[in-house]
């Protein structure tokens, strides 16, 4: 339907023109190319002040055609290959594309946002990176963040492991921001005493628009490869929604909290281990809890996971075949997020009994995401521990997923399974909780 009446306004992808609508109110833009999904009769155009608006078809009155721009073909580095720029003698970073918009790039001609990844492109959105360190570009795969495996996190870990060994200060992971948590954690457990950082940066908004976070956050992450006194991996992205501060949270304490801030990424039960000043391009410690830089010698990949290890969120009246599917299905791991400290309704307790007298742990976590797991307060909790569930302590419950299926891929061994996941790995645990650090919720009004 578009295409024919698009035919009958005389107008095609690119044409800068003036519509139109039917109240009288007239818009300039470009036409840009529709996505392939959608409605199909809805018209994109590229607003003067770098948003997109979808014009229904039926709310057009009629279309001046101001004259037309050319679209820029793609350039980006075929997937799997590697390039580098020369040497400056700065600190070497390698850059490890795995998809998401921060390395999508506007073509001001047309309004059209499309992925590129090549030294020039690069350069050319973040100038100031060449002042930082000497950049290297990996193109490792190019996928939606939703679309991330436990096989992908293992290639990942290769990939930063094999950066490392190459002498390189840190590796920047560009990632979609919607699972990166997940990543962020399975690259803590996979890569045991990495050397440097490995910052996993993505955005919340596309750099077509005016508030795009992508700039900051790149700037941030590579300035961590570069400079940081750490190691381990993390997640970089802004502190809050105003520009200036990036946060640098620890990969297996970090969640996505917010579909749409910029500042959606928030540490659990524990405070950003730094903060990056924009302005002073400046790496400032927020906590003496963290892992310094080591030698790369003492780096081991550790880089199988578990594809079948299941995460579940108990509900009330939730039915208990759910969990008899998953043994049913040859699980190895389940993780339940309960209630509270942990706890889960009576009709469940049999077929949790039934999983782990299979052989399948039973991780029991908090859907509060705040807090600590503590099934020793009431009798449901302690009917659980003599069950044999594993309690997550403090664990969030998206780390406590990833840690289990890295466990599992390291041994199916119950007692072993229990002993690795009551043990301290990469942050993930802490012996006391600190109230300091539960953060949510508005500010009090004065009194």
């Amino acid at each position: 339907m578009l295409s024919e009446l698009m035919s009958r306004w005389g107008i095609r992808e690119f044409d800068l023109v003036r519509i139109y609508l039917r109240d009288g109110t007239a818009l300039d833009g470009v036409v840009l190319p529709r996505p392939g999904v959608g409605d199909p009769s809805v018209l994109i155009l590229k607003l003067d002040n770098g948003y997109n608006v979808g014009i229904h078809a039926s709310n057009i009155g009629r279309v001046e055609v101001k004259g037309h721009v050319e679209s820029k073909s793609v350039v980006s580095i075929p997937i799997g290959q590697f390039v580098k720029a020369e040497s400056t003698g700065l600190p070497r970073v390698r850059l490890v594309a795995t998809g998401g918009t921060i390395m999508s790039k506007v073509d001001y001609r047309t309004g059209a946002v499309y992925p590129s990844f090549s030294l020039e492109d690069l350069y050319a959105m973040y100038p100031e990176v060449k002042g930082i360190a000497d950049i290297e570009l990996l193109n490792l795969m190019a996928i939606f963040s939703e679309d991330m495996t436990p096989r992908r996190w293992a290639e990942i870990a290769e990939a930063a492991y094999k950066a490392f060994l190459d002498g390189v200060s840190g590796v920047v992971v560009l990632h979609g921001t919607d699972t990166m948590h997940y990543t962020a954690a399975a690259l803590s457990f996979a890569i045991r005493n990495p050397p440097g950082p490995i910052a996993l940066v993505g955005s919340q908004r596309s750099s077509d628009r005016p508030s795009s976070d992508a700039f900051e956050n790149m700037l941030a992450a590579v300035l961590v490869g570069a400079r940081a006194p750490f190691a381990g991996s993390y997640v970089v992205m802004h502190a809050s929604t105003n520009d200036g501060l990036i946060a640098v949270h620890r990969g297996t304490r970090v969640r996505k909290m917010h579909t749409s801030r910029r500042d959606t990424f928030i540490s659990i039960n524990e405070r950003p281990v730094a903060y990056v000043n924009i302005d002073k391009l400046e790496i400032v410690l927020n906590t003496n809890n963290h892992i310094p830089r080591s030698k790369v010698e003492d780096t081991i990949l550790m880089n199988r996971f578990d594809e079948k290890t299941a995460l579940i969120k108990f509900y009330p009246g939730m039915d208990p075949e759910n969990l008899h599917f998953l043994i049913d299905k040859g699980y190895h791991g389940i993780v339940i997020e309960g209630t509270g400290f942990g706890h889960v309704r009576e009709e469940l307790l049999d077929p949790i009994k039934r999983a782990i007298d299979s052989g399948i742990p039973v991780v029991i976590t908090s859907q509060t995401i705040f807090g600590r797991v503590n099934l020793n307060v009431y009798r449901r909790g302690v009917e659980l521990l003599k069950l044999g569930v594993i309690p997550a302590e403090d664990m969030i419950p998206e780390v406590a997923f990833v840690k289990l299926s890295w466990v599992l891929g390291q041994t199916r061994d119950m007692s072993e399974v229990r002993r690795l996941m009551l043990t301290p790995v990469a942050g993930e645990l802490n012996p006391r909780s600190d109230v300091g650090t539960y953060i949510l919720g508005p500010e009090l009004p004065s009194r």
